[in-house]
């Protein structure tokens, strides 16, 4: 409520990592809820102003409902009957982990289209943007996010790492973008975000189309 009272519309409902992937790994798990029931509880305050106790709101907030999606994870199928979840319990919007094996991203979109969820949510495909070796590196030890070694090896022999990881960005959002059921693309660019202006213009997202 307060973020809606504060012009907020969008919210990205998320789990997140394990606490054993962070900084304070002696943390303990919450399982009030999860993403799929965070969504729900979302989506009942926005649809009807109920709170998960009951109470009713009399100012709903309409919030434009996202949730995330991991291309790579397996099962698969457990993974695609998780975001059917998701999308039933009333996100709208949907943005994956980086994408940076295209080959596999394809696969997956050819199940989303399978079970009809382009048609039911904007899927916002994820593209990290990576200034180094070092970056890339780091990168593909985030759990999820799947690097094929030829860029790894593409990003190491580059005279200029900062130049070859835009090239690789643009090279991969022009292949996402033409897939079937890619509504939107969300750019990453982790302590760079000074390069996403430039990402978004050679790429030709500009102008954005209007809203209809």
């Amino acid at each position: 409520m307060g973020a809606w009272a504060l012009g907020l519309r969008n919210v990205l409902c998320l789990s997140g990592d394990h606490q054993s992937f962070g900084n304070d790994r002696q943390a303990k798990n919450v399982y009030d809820i999860d993403s799929v029931q965070l969504v729900r509880a979302v989506a009942d305050l926005r649809d009807y102003g109920t709170f998960i106790s009951g109470k009713v709101s009399k100012l709903p907030p309409r919030f434009f409902i996202g949730t995330t999606a991991n291309p790579f994870a397996q099962p698969q199928e457990l993974q695609l009957m998780r975001l059917q979840k998701k999308v039933a319990s009333g996100a709208r919007f949907v943005q994956t982990q980086s994408i940076y094996d295209v080959e596999a991203f394809e696969d997956w979109m050819e199940q989303v289209r399978r079970l009809g969820l382009h048609e039911k949510v904007f899927i916002q495909a994820g593209v990290m943007v990576n200034k180094s070796f070092r970056s890339i590196e780091m990168t593909g030890k985030v759990p999820g996010i799947r690097i094929p070694e030829a860029l790894t090896e593409r990003m190491y022999r580059a005279a200029d790492q900062q130049a070859e990881g835009v090239a690789i960005a643009l090279e991969i959002i022009d292949r996402v973008r033409r897939i079937e059921g890619v509504r939107g693309l969300h750019i990453m660019a982790v302590g760079w975000e000074s390069i996403v202006p430039e990402i978004i213009k050679r790429a030709g997202l500009l102008p954005r189309p209007p809203v209809e």
